[in-house]
C-alpha cells in the first residue's frame, strides 16, 4: 500500500498542503509530517519572519525554485495568516507529481 502524499494531483495543477515553520535558522525542507486531523503536510522551515507576508513570500519563491516552477504558477489556496496552507502549483500535473515525489524522497 502507498504511503499517504500530502498533494493532489490533476491534468493542470497540484494542490499541496504544507506547514510553514517562520523564523527557522535555514529555508529547508523539514519532511511530511500528520496534520491535527491526521492528513499528510509538508513540513517546511522558512528563515523569513511571519511579518508583512514575507514569510509567504519566501514560501511561493522556495517551492518555485525547488519544483522548477515559475512564482506566478504557486499561489497560496488556502491559509494566507496561517502556518497551514493549501498551494495551488499550475503546470502538467504529472511533471509536478515527479518533480514532488523526488524532492520529498516518495
Amino acid at each position: 500500500m502507498n504511503a499517504p502524499v500530502p498533494y493532489a494531483a490533476y491534468d493542470d495543477n497540484v494542490r499541496l498542503t504544507v506547514r510553514v515553520v517562520a523564523r527557522a535558522k535555514r529555508t529547508e525542507l523539514a519532511g511530511v509530517a500528520k496534520d491535527g486531523a491526521g492528513r499528510p503536510t509538508l513540513v517546511l522551515r522558512l528563515a523569513a519572519p511571519p511579518i508583512e507576508g514575507a514569510a509567504n513570500a519566501a514560501l511561493i519563491a522556495y517551492i518555485a525554485k525547488a519544483l522548477k516552477l515559475r512564482q506566478r504558477d504557486v499561489t497560496i489556496e488556502l491559509g494566507q495568516q496561517s502556518r497551514n496552507k493549501v498551494l495551488h502549483l499550475s503546470g502538467d500535473g504529472d511533471a509536478i507529481v515527479a518533480r514532488l515525489q523526488t524532492w520529498i524522497g516518495r
